[in-house]
């Protein structure tokens, strides 16, 4: 399943926590079930699960292109992509706003 893109659309999360703010993409429905399978396939081939259980993928939004990884949460209906600032910058993203992210899961 390596290649695969999925495209998903949703609001920039503005989050406040300890170590400081974090903005975020969070991935439901079926982008959400399709990283769920790639993942479940890759620990299923390699023996092993990543950090986290998380899934390398190369993102982009709008123009801009970046390596990540998405991070399950604990109902495996949703995974998160932190976006950056750099990000969020060049692309002029607002929180709040819809963002549509492509992904390539690696």
């Amino acid at each position: 399943m390596a290649g695969d893109v999925l495209t998903h659309s949703a609001p920039l999360i503005r989050w406040q926590g300890d170590r400081g703010t974090y903005h975020l993409i969070a991935i439901t429905g079926s982008a959400a079930e399709h990283i769920a399978m790639h993942e479940r396939l890759h620990r299923l081939e390699y023996g092993a699960r990543r950090g986290f259980g998380s899934v390398k993928v190369m993102a982009r939004v709008g123009a801009t292109d970046w390596q990540s990884s998405v991070f399950p949460q604990k109902q495996s209906s949703e995974w998160i992509l932190l976006v950056s600032r750099k990000i969020i910058r060049d692309e002029d993203l607002e929180p709040g706003a819809p963002v549509t992210v492509e992904l390539e899961l690696l």
